[in-house]
């Protein structure tokens, strides 16, 4: 495991460029331009998103997804680690292979039942995760990282949300920055009031057995229950039969006497295999163990995006300090869909045991998500007076994460 990680590293490190000094520019959430998502804005989450449907039958007719003329909640997401700018830190220049992208294929369909918000944000690199897998100390390129979602997170509330309900959505570095926010500033603020759920995948969340709520948070519980507000979950996804191996990076707890917390994403707190609805990028070109994915048996999809229901199932598993969530791809005979998918995270041919599917952990449950968020977001009722902002606390502990 050590000399497949090593590996891993060198691999790494051998694309990444040399740390560079942080850029000197810093966002101005006043400004429009430092968003990448606005809501009633022409921008990468307002413009429709032509998907087709995948279902035991192959390939169905392609809609366009587009968004919501007036949802009843807003959406801040904080995209994961996606760039590759020198550095440790990237710049605010989006690029269409990396945040564009990213935004557009775990969030932009969130528009259809929430506002969107998407600060750009100066987010620890690719060049971060060779750093820090070779020892170095990135705690300074999340400092900084974090500095910008507070900021960005701050502006929300005093210039859009109008004391609207509000959802957070992360995914890896994004959750990292969202579980800071959420310890250090919004439960210290009346925004907290307002949260309807922080869905923070793709991290760990060490908690004791039996406990509520997962270490550190002084009043935001594990989401138990489907109709559950105010509360946090969280999965990292391994394939059926597999499990995180020792000393895996996601999927475990690192804390004695705890486990990691699991939240089923479309059901939470069910106890065995529940069904998940999914939405996939078909045409990556990314590597796959075992080649490329076929989605269908009658050919390619149409589109690029598809979307699944019930495609596959998934249970949360708690193993000692072990807590992820297992999926599996079960077919009925005649059943044109694949049985396999990807979401592993490899370099030259090599795949990392302790980062299970990492890739699809949103991918595999973003239409339970947004069926979620449009049940709970009918049954909230927007403050009539707007929320201001708590005070920024500091910044979080760093880490790396794709």
């Amino acid at each position: 495991m050590r000399l497949l990680l090593a590996a891993a590293a060198a691999a790494l490190a051998a694309l990444a460029p040399a740390p560079a000094a942080a850029q000197s520019r810093a966002p101005d959430y006043a400004s429009e331009k430092d968003w990448l998502c606005l809501p009633g804005r022409d921008d990468i989450c307002s413009r429709a998103l032509a998907v087709t449907p995948l279902g035991p039958k192959g390939y169905g007719k392609t809609v366009a997804a587009r968004p919501a003329d007036n949802p009843p909640v807003d959406c801040f997401y904080v995209y994961p680690t996606i760039s590759q700018d020198p550095g440790l830190n990237s710049d605010l220049n989006p690029g269409s292979a990396e945040e564009l992208f990213v935004t557009q294929y775990q969030f932009a369909r969130l528009s259809g039942v929430c506002r969107p918000f998407v600060p750009l944000y100066r987010q620890m690199t690719m060049s971060s995760i060779a750093v820090a897998a070779t020892g170095g100390d990135v705690m300074d390129a999340g400092m900084l990282a974090f500095g910008d979602v507070a900021r960005a997170w701050a502006t929300y509330l005093e210039k859009y949300n109008e004391g609207r309900p509000f959802v957070l959505v992360g995914h890896s570095q994004g959750s990292i920055m969202l579980e800071q926010l959420l310890k250090t500033v919004i439960e210290k603020s009346p925004a907290k009031d307002r949260m309807v759920r922080a869905i923070l995948p793709g991290w760990n969340f060490p908690v004791k057995p039996g406990e509520a709520r997962a270490e550190g948070f002084a009043s935001t519980p594990l989401c138990r229950d489907a109709d559950d507000t105010g509360c946090m979950m969280s999965w990292t996804t391994y394939g059926e039969g597999e499990r995180p191996v020792n000393g895996a990076f996601f999927g475990t707890s690192k804390l004695p006497g705890t486990t990691n917390a699991c939240t089923h994403p479309a059901q939470p707190g069910a106890k065995g295999w529940a069904p998940l609805d999914g939405f996939f990028y078909a045409k990556s070109s990314y590597p796959v163990p075992g080649g490329p994915v076929r989605w269908a048996k009658n050919g390619s999809p149409p589109t690029g995006y598809i979307s699944t229901e019930k495609f596959l199932e998934a249970r949360c598993v708690q193993d000692g300090q072990a807590g992820y969530l297992e999926i599996r791809l079960p077919r009925a005979p005649g059943d044109m869909r694949t049985a396999r998918i990807g979401g592993e995270v490899g370099q030259f041919g090599i795949f990392l045991p302790g980062w299970g599917k990492h890739l699809a952990d949103i991918a595999i449950a973003q239409g339970s998500i947004i069926d979620s968020i449009a049940r709970l977001g009918a049954t909230v009722t927007p403050a009539r007076t707007a929320l201001r902002a708590a005070p920024q606390a500091q910044q979080p502990s760093a880490g790396t994460t794709r």
